[in-house]
């Protein structure tokens, strides 16, 4: 299974012939390691929707045809838009595929639509490929991170906002590693944006010094493999 960062807190999950895209912020995004045109997802996960997360869904579920999973108010801005297949479960909820499953779990932020739409933001918990990746979606810190981090399977990568300003910082963020107890982190939500640049060098330095985990710093395009460690 391998884990491709696209920029921002987009990320494509890969396992074989599945590719599962996570927060499609492509267009309008200066980090982006692709076009919108360029992906071809097996399915797409949101974390909540706010612009630089939901970002080209609509388009690329259309032209994909392929499933959304979003908490319930999102979801149902997204069908409204004519995505035929859409998820809508709320916190705690669990959607199964062939591929394997996601669970939505609680995130502190807030969150409305460009259209509007107030709605929930969440964590995702994915299993795929034998392996359990937590997406924390933008979130402050908050110690429910533990009883999520440890309700199930172990984590083997954590890909978590560092940027500060809309989330945790990269200071906050080595607290919620420790919660979480990761084999893996890949940091996220950073350097997108002046508000939100932040020394992700520094970062793993203060999570590979403080606990148990490493950290692997992907630049948009790059991939990891969490089963090799190879990137």
């Amino acid at each position: 299974m391998d884990i491709r960062f696209l920029g921002h807190a987009c990320f494509e999950l890969s396992d074989g012939d599945t590719r599962v895209l996570i927060d499609p912020f492509l267009t309008g995004n200066p980090k982006a390691a692709v076009e919108a045109r360029d992906v071809d997802p097996s399915a797409i996960l949101l974390t909540h929707g706010h612009a630089d997360h939901i970002g080209d869904t609509v388009d690329i579920a259309k032209r994909a045809a392929c499933p959304v999973v979003a908490i319930v108010e999102l979801a149902q801005e997204i069908s409204g838009e004519g995505v035929e297949q859409v998820f809508d479960p709320n916190l705690g909820g669990t959607v199964k595929f062939d591929w394997g499953w996601v669970k939505l779990v609680p995130a502190w932020h807030t969150s409305t639509t460009p259209k509007g739409t107030i709605n929930t933001p969440a964590g995702l918990l994915v299993g795929i490929g034998g392996a359990t990746i937590y997406h924390l979606g933008d979130t402050c810190l908050f110690g429910d991170m533990q009883l999520i981090a440890h309700r199930g399977n172990p984590i083997d990568v954590a890909l978590m906002c560092i940027g500060g300003h809309y989330t945790m910082d990269r200071l906050d963020a080595v607290e919620a590693t420790r919660l979480i107890e990761p084999r893996t982190v890949i940091p996220c939500h950073y350097d997108t944006f002046p508000p939100i640049e932040t020394d992700a060098e520094a970062f793993r330095s203060d999570v590979e010094s403080a606990t148990s985990s490493k950290v692997q710093i992907l630049q948009p395009g790059e991939t990891f493999s969490p089963g090799t460690g190879a990137a």
